[in-house]
């Protein structure tokens, strides 16, 4: 290209080159400085030094525009936030974890630095794990149109894992404005790159990729630094697709300072390493190019030293995070429901419609409602095919193809694609089909992870709007991966919600809160009773159900029984037949929601009854409802007149043959022999 962006020491003002030399002795200062606040007992307990990284650093900020550009740097990328715009304040307020650190408040681990605001975005300790994200990220900003890249930062052993390899294949598919940066210092910790991939450059793992260019640069070396960068972002922007900005560099320190590089390399190689020093080499063609003299150098290198040490002076005394915040940016600001407050409606009000139909009307009503709506995951749009089920069934067809489409079957990028739009604006909301049965989530659960404490960990600066859709339980033939319910393991991750339906109107009032609602949302769908009869309902116009609102299915006064998805239409059953056979009257409960529990619906119900079976699909070893006889030990005790009963599957696999599933999992019989033995206690 004869206008690509060349930089040399010779057309570069003299400015320009002061202010970079500026911020890489200020960076310089404050990556030496760090590791004394460990050994003074005053904080930054993990540090990772960029020496040697310093001209590829220094070129990402520079070339990051911020407030427009979105930049995920990694735990090694001092630098890289200093350049662009963070201040040596800021930088030890992370360090050394106070509740003004910009990035966290303290919440996440030191080394992690984040300027929200600007769009530079806290990210995790899973190295390379932002990739997707900023491939999400980059989807926005092509969706919105606006002249803008996403920029993910990372060490080039990180490329090894799965995550990294599915964002730049969707990425290159897609044709999205990303650059990857691989900041090749040669090793994983102590792991040297032979070990990690067979090809010299890590880079070149993606060669094959269409739609996706790869520049090499010398990262220790300013100009191929900012020449790379600047060819990245101006390629990335014109031809609307991904650039692998391959850096070279050399890691002068040992990894962080719980490593002892000295233990894995030898003395010449780590003297070879310092002889590289980036710093070092931009001071000496400063001084030889004539354009600076040895006194105006160390006139920046005092000032920088000054800049350093006010900040640390400021930041010391600055306030600790208290104790008592850990409970703020849980849970972010869900909808409340106005038409319908309790989630509760005249039976007969609207129209009748199965379960399946109640969701995908749902979608469309709210897809209406918000045009900043997105839907995407496997087999969901194609020609009149509508997912697996067919719960998407003509959206594609209303909304189009910018909005509903299909993922790679890839669960990890469907969700951390989510997880990245999301941070693009506040307004959008996203569903997801985080897999095409529960079962085949489990490779998306480290972005699940994620998203679960982005909230916290942010310190309220970033929520992802993300509701996740999943087909979840048994009693349909499937055997293994089609017929397990996951939210026993999911329920222990503080950060997401977890809805459980039973019948269509619950369906269409708990998918509608959560798709209004700020932060994420697992929604399960029991998909026994998409189509089932006893699921049908009446789902009146725009109905609402809060979360953490229980509903009572059937009052009574003998026993209350606590379920939610498939055995709740069971447990009613089982209920009916009770009070024929018995003459006794059963309140059966459907809790809807899981996290948050409605404790005040389930302890007053047991006030009433004085005894409790708590049914559910899922297994009864482990299971969620060990969490709730749990609860209702600890805080209902005194009113119980027997012990908590509890009926769930087997602790085994469920079986594809119906012989095996039935053995395995929970029915109308095996409950109302529970209920009966409770009776009679």
């Amino acid at each position: 290209m004869s206008d690509k962006p060349v930089f040399k020491l010779d057309n570069t003002d003299k400015e320009t080159l002061g202010r970079w030399y500026y911020l890489m002795t200020l960076g310089r200062k404050l990556d030496d400085r760090a590791p004394n606040y460990l050994k003074q007992a005053l904080g930054w307990s993990y540090h990772a030094p960029y020496a040697g990284h310093d001209a590829i650093q220094l070129a990402i900020g520079q070339v990051f525009e911020k407030n427009n550009d979105h930049l995920f740097p990694y735990y090694r990328d001092m630098l890289t936030v200093i350049s662009a715009g963070m201040t040596a304040e800021e930088i030890i307020l992370n360090g050394i974890s106070k509740a003004d650190d910009p990035s966290s408040g303290g919440r996440h681990m030191s080394n992690h630095f984040a300027k929200p605001e600007w769009n530079i975005h806290n990210v995790s300790s899973c190295t390379g794990n932002h990739t997707q994200h900023a491939a999400g990220v980059a989807r926005a900003i092509k969706r919105y149109g606006i002249k803008a890249v996403a920029i993910s930062s990372q060490g080039e052993s990180s490329t090894s894992e799965g995550y990294v390899y599915e964002a730049i294949n969707g990425a290159s598919n897609e044709k999205l404005p990303v650059i990857f940066v691989f900041q090749d210092n040669r090793y994983g910790i102590s792991v040297p790159k032979r070990d990690q991939t067979a090809n010299v450059y890590a880079a070149d793992n993606f060669r094959g990729f269409k739609n996706l260019r790869i520049i090499h640069c010398d990262g220790k070396n300013v100009f191929s630094s900012m020449t790379a960068m600047s060819e990245a972002r101006k390629h990335a922007i014109e031809k609307q697709e991904p650039v692998i900005v391959h850096a070279s560099t050399v890691r002068i320190h040992s990894h962080s300072n719980s490593d002892r590089h000295e233990l894995y390399r030898d003395e010449n190689e780590r003297h070879c390493a310092k002889a590289s020093d980036p710093l070092d080499r931009f001071r000496i063609q400063l001084l030889h190019s004539g354009k600076f003299t040895e006194e105006e150098l160390n006139a920046m290198d005092e000032q920088a030293q000054k800049e350093v040490m006010a900040a640390h002076r400021k930041s010391i005394v600055a306030a600790d995070p208290a104790p008592e915040s850990i409970h703020n940016f849980v849970f972010p600001e869900a909808y409340i429901p106005v038409k319908f407050p309790e989630g509760i409606h005249n039976q007969t009000e609207g129209r009748k419609l199965k379960l399946i139909q109640a969701l995908n009307e749902t979608l469309k009503e709210e897809f209406r409602h918000n045009p900043d709506t997105f839907i995407w995951g496997q087999d969901v749009a194609n020609k009149e095919k509508g997912g697996i089920f067919n719960v998407t069934k003509g959206m594609q067809q209303e909304f189009g193809p910018l909005r509903v489409f299909n993922g790679p079957i890839a669960e990890d990028y469907i969700l951390g694609t989510a997880e990245g739009m999301s941070r693009f604006s506040d307004k959008i909301r996203i569903v997801v089909e985080g897999a095409e049965f529960a079962d085949y989530f489990w490779p998306a659960l480290e972005q699940y992870v994620e998203i679960s404490h982005d909230y916290w960990r942010s310190n309220g600066k970033f929520v992802p709007n993300i509701t996740i859709r999943l087909a979840s339980g048994g009693y349909i033939g499937g055997g293994l991966y089609h017929s397990q319910t996951i939210e026993g393991a999911l329920a222990t991750l503080p950060g997401v919600r977890i809805v459980y339906p039973s019948f269509a109107d619950d369906a269409a009032g708990l998918l509608r809160t959560s798709m209004r609602s700020k932060g994420p949302t697992l929604f399960l769908e029991p998909k026994a009773l998409y189509n089932d009869p006893a699921a049908e309902t009446f789902v009146p116009e725009e109905f609402e159900v809060p979360f953490g609102k229980a509903r009572i299915r059937r009052t009574g006064s003998d026993m209350s029984v606590i379920t939610y998805g498939n055995t709740t239409h069971m447990c009613l059953s089982a209920a009916e037949k009770i009070t024929t056979e018995t003459g006794k009257s059963i309140e059966v409960v459907d809790i809807r929601s899981l996290v948050p529990l409605d404790k005040e619906t389930i302890l007053g119900s047991i006030k009433k009854t004085g005894r409790v079976l708590v049914v559910h699909e899922d297994k009864v070893f482990a299971g969620f409802g060990g969490e709730i006889a749990a609860m209702i030990a600890e805080e209902a005790f005194q009113y119980l007149d027997a012990p908590v009963r509890r009926v769930g599957s087997t602790f085994t696999p469920v079986g594809f043959n119906r012989i095996l599933e039935k053995a395995v999992l929970p029915n109308e019989e095996k409950i109302l022999a529970a209920m009966k033995e409770l009776l009679l206690f």
